[in-house]
């Protein structure tokens, strides 16, 4: 009886351990399982393979589709259900593309986590990389809590929003074009960057 109890203690523990992660940690996590994908030897020799895991590692934390709401801002509201999963496939698909390539290009860098601040059901996780010049960049990820997991809404890098800088562009065009042009350059761009 007492080894019962013993046991659902630490599994009790160790569950409550696992749903109260910070928002630190769970960047962290991601942030280390995609350094060791673009470092692995084997995975280097299959391009699809690597990028494929990539997107894997990254769509863990991030939430597209609130990051395709906040980037199209005042002009969510007033598209359909099926306009809204378009453009947040798109999004997501120009994020990962453009994205993956970059780390993809990741050459022993250090990344240091400077503190989290948490709100209720907000966080942002404060870091920043140095580069084997000894440069330093801060890297910023603002997060929410959904389901009890923290997930990333935007990318802070040097102090500019990667969702404020999106919404920007986005509206540009669509106040020039039309929202119908702003979806003809999404899918053009991502068809561009879907390599390798």
């Amino acid at each position: 009886m007492l080894k019962r109890v013993l046991l659902v203690l630490t599994a009790s523990m160790f569950m409550v351990s696992v749903a109260c992660a910070t928002p630190t940690e769970d960047v962290k996590k991601t942030v280390d399982e995609v350094v060791h994908i673009v470092a692995d030897k084997e995975m280097k020799k299959n391009d699809t393979k690597r990028r494929q895991a990539l997107k894997k590692a990254i769509s863990n934390i991030f939430d597209y589709s609130e990051m395709a709401k906040r980037s199209l801002g005042k002009h969510w509201n007033v598209r359909t259900v099926a306009e809204k999963k378009q453009f947040a496939d798109l999004f997501a698909t120009l994020l990962e593309n453009s994205y993956a390539g970059k780390i993809e290009s990741y050459n022993n860098e250090k990344i240091v986590y400077i503190k989290d601040n948490v709100e209720g059901e907000y966080a942002e996780v404060k870091s920043k990389v140095i580069t084997a010049a000894r440069d330093e960049f801060t890297l910023d990820y603002r997060l929410f809590k959904q389901n009890g997991k923290w997930m990333v809404y935007d990318v802070i890098i040097e102090g500019v929003s990667l969702v404020s800088n999106y919404r920007s562009q986005f509206n540009k065009i669509i106040t020039a074009n039309g929202y119908d042009k702003l979806v003809k350059k999404l899918q053009s761009k991502s068809e561009e960057l879907k390599a390798p």
